[in-house]
């Protein structure tokens, strides 16, 4: 008899617990968060440590493994700051302070970060020891940060909340002073008015002026808040809602208008999205699209799925270059997408209303949800479709580790491995799934 072999061994999705894979992942992608004892060493400066707080996008660089033709070994303060929301979701129990600590560390960093004298606070990517690396500037990764801080302002201690304020004072003052203006994208290759940046400004000016820890509120967020909700509704199309204004020829139906739902100022019930989302679904999902993904219908017959990339012309790769029409399926986007369906579905439980209409159609029609399905059947409906997503991600992961991106015609994982944010978006969408976060016990 052959011995058992943990290689050999996969994880069985639909009788796995989602909130208990959570805590695995949660745990993978504390990996990727430097602090005491635990730091990386910079491979592009040899003899260069991290600094506690710092969170690596993902522990990939030029050549290693062998094709990897990006290093990934930096601190972006977008990726920063969803991995920052997961920690301040944490539920710790008594005795247990890493978790904390690790918040504390993420805070000292940011400041470290935005006193190192990069061109603005809208800096986009830092080294490991904190310094600006030579990278584009991004206005939603201030508005994400102050989101992150604002989550996690309770597990302060008063010197940290002091350290807190005052670097939210800076992220915001930035903004305000930006938020009408041009950015590079979420995706970091477009210049223009970007869809995610306005709805992560937005829901951020928003979220500071509800605070209630006595974070001053500058007078005139509130004209930028009724600014950007004007200017969000110049992005629909009469068809889908586009990402960068501008229009990008290729570049839409684009996921990151669910991300902005995700992380940002987007009501999980505006039909404009849900119309936007159906596109997305249905261009790597329908075999007669030249977009199609071939490992969906596989998956469609494992009961899962499907999995989702990021827009049309897609061509990066992330590993050997080879592009591919509609490059390959994000595990990001699809943890994303999932908690879509998750959110919508709680919505639709407190409201009691599927918001069903011609703009909506497509988007109920093939997860089995019709104009005359009960708000209870509808529920039950989302619920399943966000499942699906979630176990397709666990079936197609390297022993529950989340890489960049899989193949969109074989499922395995591909481009840089062990990424930050993929394991923060499934940590996200099982919180939106069962209201309840990850649970850390004292070792």
């Amino acid at each position: 008899m052959s011995p058992l072999r943990y290689e050999n061994m996969q994880v069985v999705p639909r009788q796995s617990s989602l909130p208990v894979l959570a805590r695995q992942m949660f745990n993978l992608m504390t990996r990727n968060i430097a602090r005491d004892g635990f730091l990386f060493s910079d491979p592009l400066t040899p003899g260069g440590l991290s600094v506690p707080g710092c969170i690596i996008a993902a522990p990939s660089y030029l050549d290693d493994p062998a094709g990897v033709k990006q290093n990934y070994c930096f601190n972006w303060t977008r990726v920063a700051a969803v991995a920052a929301m997961e920690l301040a979701a944490t539920s710790m129990s008594t005795g247990t302070r890493d978790g904390v600590q690790s918040l504390v560390d993420y805070l000292n960093f940011a400041k470290l970060c935005i006193n190192s004298g990069p061109p603005t606070v809208g800096h986009s990517c830092y080294t490991v020891e904190g310094q600006p690396r030579p990278w584009s500037e991004q206005s939603d990764g201030p508005a994400l940060q102050t989101l992150a801080i604002l989550r996690a302002f309770p597990k302060f201690d008063a010197s940290a909340r002091l350290t807190a304020t005052a670097i939210i004072g800076m992220d915001v003052d930035y903004l305000l002073s930006v938020y009408q203006d041009t950015t590079t994208n979420l995706w970091e290759e477009k210049e223009g008015y970007s869809f995610f940046a306005r709805a992560v400004q937005l829901r951020c000016f928003r979220e500071l002026s509800y605070n209630t820890y006595g974070i001053p509120v500058p007078p005139a967020t509130a004209s930028a808040v009724a600014w950007l909700e004007n200017c969000l509704s110049d992005h629909w199309n009469g068809s889908y809602c586009v990402s960068v204004l501008p229009p990008q020829p290729g570049y839409d139906p684009n996921i990151d208008i669910v991300m902005a739902a995700v992380y940002g100022a987007i009501p999980y019930t505006d039909t404009k999205l849900l119309a936007t989302a159906a596109q997305l679904r249905r261009q790597w999902t329908d075999s007669s699209s030249s977009l199609f993904y071939p490992i969906n219908a596989a998956d469609r017959g494992r009961g899962m799925g499907p999995v989702l990339g990021r827009y049309p012309d897609d061509s990066y790769d992330g590993d050997t270059l080879d592009s591919a029409p509609g490059g390959h399926p994000w595990l990001l986007c699809t943890g994303n997408f999932a908690e879509l369906y998750y959110g919508l579905a709680n919505a639709v439980a407190q409201t009691q209303v599927v918001p069903f209409d011609d703009l909506s159609e497509d988007f109920f029609g093939p997860i089995g949800i019709s104009a005359d399905t009960p708000w209870r059947d509808a529920v039950a409906c989302l619920r399943n479709a966000g499942d699906e997503m979630l176990f397709a991600i666990v079936f197609h992961s390297d022993h529950l580790e989340l890489s960049e991106q899989i193949d969109g015609t074989i499922g395995y994982e591909k481009s840089v491995r062990n990424l930050t944010w993929s394991y923060a978006a499934f940590l996200s969408a099982v919180r939106e799934k069962t209201g309840q976060p990850v649970t850390l016990v004292s070792s």
